[in-house]
């Protein structure tokens, strides 16, 4: 059985120094593979010098919602380069948060909007954060109407099983996340259960989210695997097909395949 944890930040303070010991104890819960979202400048270099280091993982770079703000003609630049590099395999994370409000909305709809049609441009896929912001992110993928080509996903998704139709409709994969595991996350269930495997990724967005038995305690990579023994759960399947799967899509979404 081996898994992608699609979505996790070894490349943020918690990890320093630590990378290696995070892939062995991820490997020993059969996680052999990582992407390494990047969301700011540092974030992002520090993505690709861990793609660079280490074998399993893959960087994925651009700029948060929350660091919108940063974003201008020289980083879009040192982003073009960083996009360049041969192990990396996305622009993200992207998108717009409302929770937050880090950056202003406007400044949020914008960069979003400017980096969907880099990655169109490059011909790379997106990771997309939306919080508290379906609407207006869903609204601005559907007029963006190219977000197929080379795909999408929304990370983390924690929506309900309506959210997630008008989201597989335009194409986009969704990835859960130890929220998938939490008691009470009840639409989140529902939404697991009708998701179908072919378009499903998993993913830790560590150290953020942890699952069940480990909720409270930091995240790690390798509690991918509890996402998928909880998604298994919900869809009443063997893990092993939840990892088999979830492993093939995510390959073929970064173009690994």
């Amino acid at each position: 059985m081996k898994l992608f944890d699609a979505h996790t930040h070894l490349n943020d303070t918690p990890f320093f120094g630590k990378e290696a010991e995070y892939i062995q104890r991820a490997k020993d819960l059969t996680v052999t593979e990582m992407a390494i979202i990047g969301s700011n400048p540092d974030m992002n270099q520090r993505a690709v010098e861990l793609s660079e280091e280490f074998d399993p993982l893959y960087a994925v770079v651009g700029f948060h919602p929350d660091d919108a703000k940063l974003y201008n003609e020289q980083e879009e630049a040192v982003l073009k380069e960083l996009l360049q590099k041969e192990k990396t395999v996305a622009v993200g994370e992207i998108g717009l948060d409302y929770h937050w409000d880090a950056s202003k909305r406007s400044t949020q709809h914008e960069v979003f909007e400017r980096q969907l049609q880099l990655a169109y441009d490059m011909k790379l896929p997106v990771s997309i954060h939306t919080r508290d912001a379906f609407e207006d992110t869903y609204a601005i993928l559907k007029n963006f109407g190219k977000v197929d080509t080379y795909g999408g996903v929304i990370h983390s998704f924690n929506g309900n099983p309506d959210q997630l139709q008008r989201y597989l409709d335009l194409g986009l994969n969704v990835s859960y996340s130890g929220v998938a595991s939490f008691k009470n996350a009840k639409e989140v269930h529902e939404s697991v259960i009708q998701t179908p495997l072919d378009r499903m990724m998993v993913e830790t967005d560590a150290p953020y989210l942890t699952p069940t038995p480990y909720r409270g305690k930091q995240n790690e990579p390798g509690y991918t695997y509890y996402v998928a023994k909880a998604i298994s759960e919900l869809k009443g399947i063997d893990v092993e097909e939840v990892a088999d799967a979830t492993y093939r899509n995510t390959l073929k979404f970064y173009n690994l395949d």
